[in-house]
Formats: structure tokens, C-alpha cells, sequence
């Protein structure tokens, strides 16, 4: 199956969709499955656009709300987790995964699908210690803290991905990195990127200590990621001969490596392609139903020496259980349906100050999943009975990992406060630079062909809903420093001469911001820059 691997799509849909169809046209190949690495901006309207976690003079409706409306269709089944941009009251109401649009589905805060046969996992959501014990307590109108907290990732989740490590997926998604994975890759040819990464890098701090968790416990065959906007492949090569390939890809932009596609598992027939629950997963589902919270307090999950089940492997008769309720036939339901009014141009810029957010809600999709497996929407918990949940009293003690999370200085549970002054963020204040170190070409609303084009202030704008312009792909070149080809199995392709990357193995160094000519042009006036404050990404000073 052919599989094309996005980096962070930040509401670009269209033209992610029409990279696809330069490669499909040129390689003379059909792309069976899209996977976006989170922030994916699955904004329907003004008001799921307000409770997006960036100031809202950036906040850009782009192009999700077409799909959503059925003014177009996604050409090819698009599967995504969540980041730390997205609609987070939409992406709420499914958190157990669902159709967000037409041949789009999320994988909520943490599941598993099978696609033609390959298992497919994912965990919604960035780390940050201070809310990892909590429960899913968030729910809009968000306030600025639960604005962000509510993308934070919980231990609920990790734990039960980690279940799977007796039946591994073949692929494993996340948004930020694993902790560590650095080590098993070009680190070096990284920092050259990414200089102010060198410090974390060495000290052990750059990604996730819990997505490492399920890295080491799971082993998947396969990882890929996004969120530090760069382009980075590892080979972690573990215990008894497993490996996992892991990859992570950039943001869409023009000369960016945002997008790759890879060979994994047999080919597509007649263009035949389904999509099924997971039998384990499912399992897990039911059998940590009683775990669930919706408070704003540390829940602890149970582990050795805590006087109950702590190792929820599916057994075969949890298996056959879920099938029963299932009637056997586990493939996921088309039951997509409008819930709110899409977006409508009208050829000028909303003006978000006069727009509310909107209340909690539940989605049909979610009741229905619920009901089936016998198990608890949070949602609904929040909506309808969040102070009535009477949830078990859990005394666990910490294990050595866990305490870990809560003793760094970046995870300190005890602040009031859970807006992270260095959480990375699409747009920042005017007059300095992007987290990339480069003018963003994301300000404006038609991307210049030459990549040291200045944009103009996004002040002087009068509409974002024009659809931005973009060249054609231009196939990145093999490099001898990072063999690609032969970590993710990929295929050399032809060249094309464009100016967007898109990789099919290789890892040529891509151009420093340090490195890089400078080009000017003397009728272009000078802009603004944008500000960066996320080179620690992952600590802050509490």
C-alpha cells in the first residue's frame, strides 16, 4: 500500500492534495492513504477557529471547512492525530476517533485502526508533566489555559497504548518526538538545522519521555512524527531483533520536506480500501473503561504491587467478546453527519473579536461507539454528569518512570497556570523570527516562488480566504549521509524542477537559516519578522 506521510498540515489540505496528485501524475502511482502528523486545523467555522491555541490576528480559516461542508471531497482516505493547533472542541467531541469530514477520520485521543491490513496507532497531543496525571477535564468555552491544556496528552492514554506491546502495530504516530530518538539518527546533521536544539539534544530533553515509553514498550514497526518542524530519520534497533523506522517531516511550506511516500505492506486491488476497528484496541477500551477521569486532579494508573489488574492484555475471550458486540463485523461505520454550520466566505477578514466560542457538545458518532462497546464518553461526563462521576479512589504509589515525569523542572504539577510561555505556537508577535529562523512565508496569502521572498504584514491583508498558489513539488536528491532508501524502504524517484521537496528517500542537508543566500529585492518593502520562542520546546522555567 502506498502511503504518503504529512508532516504538520496546519489547515493546508488543498494544497497537500494537490502534492499528491503532482507525484501521482508524475511517478504514473495512486497514493492509497494520506496520515497527517497532527496539527491539523479541522476548522468548520468562526467559532471552531476561536478555540485554536494561537493570537487570533494569525488564526486562518485555510481550507478544512470545504471538506467538512462537501464543497470538495478529499481525493484519498486521510487519517490524523491531533497536535497543539487544532479545533479542540471538535476534536473533543470524537475522542475516541470518528469522521471529522467526508474520508477523513482522527484517531482520537489515542486508538487503532486497520487499513487494508495494517494497524495503525496514534496518540493525540503534546507532553507537559503539569497535566499528565489529570483527567480529560477540559471543555469549551476554554478559557487561556484550558485552551492548551486540553491537547496536553494524559497518562490514561499512554497507558492503554501500551497494552499493545504483546501484538505491536505497524505503524505508530505521534506529534512530538519520542525522547531520545536523536540518538539514533544523524544528530549532528540536525543541530545544522536546528541550531538551538544542540542544548536539549545533549542534556536528553528534546521530545517526550511518555511517547518514549510506548516506543520501548510497543516496538511498532514504524513512527512518524512532526511538531519541531524539520525533517529527522532514526533506525532504534531493540531487544530480540525489532527495529522501528522512525520518521518526522516538516511543516507545508514551500522548500520544506513536508511530505514522503512510502511502500508498506501488499499492494492496493482495484483501488479497494477499508477501514476496520482494532480487536485489541477495542479490548483495551472496555477493559479500562473504569479508569477514565474527568477531573482535574492526578489519576494514577495501576502497576505491580497495586492489589488489581494492571496488565490489561487482551485476552482471547476479551477478543471474542468485543466481536460479539460487534456482530462480528468490526469495519467503522460511515456515519458522518453535519453538526454545525460550515464556514462562508464572504471576501473579507472575520473579525474574531466579534465571535464566541462555542459550548460542549457530544457527537452522534461517539454515543453510538459508546453504546456499543459499553463504555463512557467523556464528553458526556463533562456535559452532562462531570460532578457526579464517583470515580474509585486511586492511592497507587508512583513507580521510578512516573516520578521522573513529575520531578523535571518541565513537569511541575504543582502551577496554577498551564500556559507554557515556550509552547510552540503557528505565528508569534511581529519584529523577529520564526521558530525556524526564516521569514514565514505562512503570513501571507500567496506564497512567493523564490524561498527569500519576503511577506507582507499580515496587518495589510484584506482577505485569507483566497486559496493560496503554490508551484509544483520538486522531488528531493538522495544524500550520502543519511541513507534513507534503505531505513524506510523507499524508491529513488525522477527530478523535477520545482521548488517544494518531497522525499522518497535521501536526506540531503536542507538550507541553513545560517548557510543560506540571501536575496533581495529592492522594490519589496521592508516587513516585519516573526518572533521564536520555542527553542527549548519541551521545558520551560517554571
Amino acid at each position: 500500500m502506498k502511503i504518503a506521510i504529512q508532516g504538520c498540515t496546519h489547515g493546508e489540505l488543498e494544497k497537500i492534495y494537490d502534492t499528491i496528485q503532482h507525484i501521482e501524475d508524475e511517478q504514473g502511482i495512486k497514493v492509497d492513504l494520506l496520515i497527517s502528523c497532527g496539527d491539523f486545523q479541522s476548522t468548520r467555522n468562526l467559532s471552531d477557529l476561536k478555540c485554536m491555541a494561537c493570537p487570533d490576528k494569525y488564526k486562518d480559516m485555510c481550507t478544512f471547512y470545504k471538506y467538512y461542508s462537501g464543497e470538495a471531497i478529499a481525493p484519498v482516505l486521510t487519517l490524523f492525530i491531533g497536535g497543539n493547533h487544532e479545533a479542540s472542541n471538535y476534536l473533543q467531541e470524537l475522542a475516541y476517533g470518528g469522521w471529522v469530514a467526508p474520508n477523513i477520520y482522527y484517531l482520537g485521543y489515542a486508538g487503532v485502526v486497520n487499513i487494508n491490513g495494517i494497524r495503525i496507532a496514534g496518540l493525540s497531543g503534546i507532553f507537559k508533566g503539569f497535566d499528565y496525571l489529570h483527567g480529560h477535564h477540559e471543555k469549551p468555552p476554554y478559557d487561556d489555559n484550558s485552551m492548551r491544556s486540553c491537547y496536553h496528552i494524559r497518562n490514561i492514554d499512554v497507558f492503554r497504548l501500551k497494552q499493545l506491546s504483546s501484538n505491536p502495530p505497524d505503524i505508530m504516530l505521534s506529534h512530538d518526538w519520542p525522547r531520545g530518538v536523536t540518538k539514533y539518527g544523524n544528530a549532528e546533521q540536525l543541530i545544522r538545522f536546528k541550531k538551538h536544539f544542540k542544548d536539549e539534544i545533549e542534556q536528553d530533553k528534546l521530545g517526550s519521555s511518555p511517547t518514549w515509553e510506548i516506543l520501548e514498550t510497543v516496538k511498532p514497526a514504524f513512527w512518524f512524527a512532526a511538531h519541531l518542524h524539520c525533517k529527522f530519520a532514526a533506525l532504534v534497533e531493540h531487544e530480540g531483533g525489532r527495529r522501528t523506522k522512525f520518521l518526522a517531516l516538516d511543516k507545508c511550506l514551500p522548500g520544506r520536506r513536508f511530505l514522503q511516500v512510502l511502500d508498506i505492506g501488499p499492494p492496493v486491488q482495484n483501488d479497494d480500501i477499508s477501514i476496520q476497528y482494532d480487536a485489541d484496541w477495542l479490548a483495551i477500551l472496555k477493559s479500562t473503561n473504569h479508569l477514565i477521569s474527568v477531573e482535574k486532579k492526578p489519576r494514577y494508573t495501576p502497576g505491580p504491587g497495586c492489589g488489581e489488574r494492571y496488565d490489561f492484555t487482551p485476552t482471547p475471550g476479551e477478543l471474542e467478546n468485543v466481536k460479539k458486540m460487534f456482530d462480528g463485523c468490526l469495519d467503522i461505520p460511515y456515519n458522518f453527519a453535519q453538526s454545525v454550520l460550515a464556514y462562508k466566505p464572504n471576501g473579507q477578514r472575520p473579525k474574531l473579536s466579534m465571535v464566541h466560542q462555542p459550548h460542549a457538545t457530544v457527537n452522534s458518532q461517539t454515543t453510538q461507539f459508546c453504546q456499543k462497546l459499553g463504555i463512557q464518553d467523556p464528553m458526556a461526563l463533562l456535559v452532562g454528569a462531570h460532578t457526579n462521576t464517583n470515580f474509585p479512589n486511586r492511592t497507587f504509589s508512583l513507580t521510578n518512570k512516573l516520578a521522573n515525569y513529575i520531578n523535571e523542572k518541565e513537569t511541575n504539577i504543582s502551577l496554577n497556570s498551564t500556559l507554557n510561555p515556550d509552547e510552540i505556537s503557528i505565528h508569534e508577535e511581529a519584529n523577529s523570527e520564526d521558530e525556524d529562523g526564516k521569514n514565514s512565508a505562512l503570513e501571507d496569502n500567496v506564497f512567493s516562488p523564490e524561498k527569500s521572498k519576503k511577506a507582507p504584514d499580515s496587518g495589510d491583508r484584506k482577505s485569507m480566504q483566497a486559496p493560496l498558489s503554490l508551484p509544483a513539488p520538486q522531488l528531493d536528491e538522495e544524500s550520502e549521509e543519511v541513507d534513507l532508501a534503505s531505513i524506510l524502504n523507499t524508491q529513488p524517484s525522477s527530478q523535477a524542477s520545482h521548488l517544494f521537496f518531497i522525499d522518497k528517500g535521501g536526506d540531503k542537508d536542507p538550507p541553513s537559516e545560517d548557510n543560506a543566500a540571501p536575496k533581495s529585492n529592492p522594490d519589496t518593502p521592508p516587513v516585519k519578522k516573526l518572533k521564536r520562542r520555542n527553542a527549548a520546546m519541551y521545558s520551560a522555567d517554571d
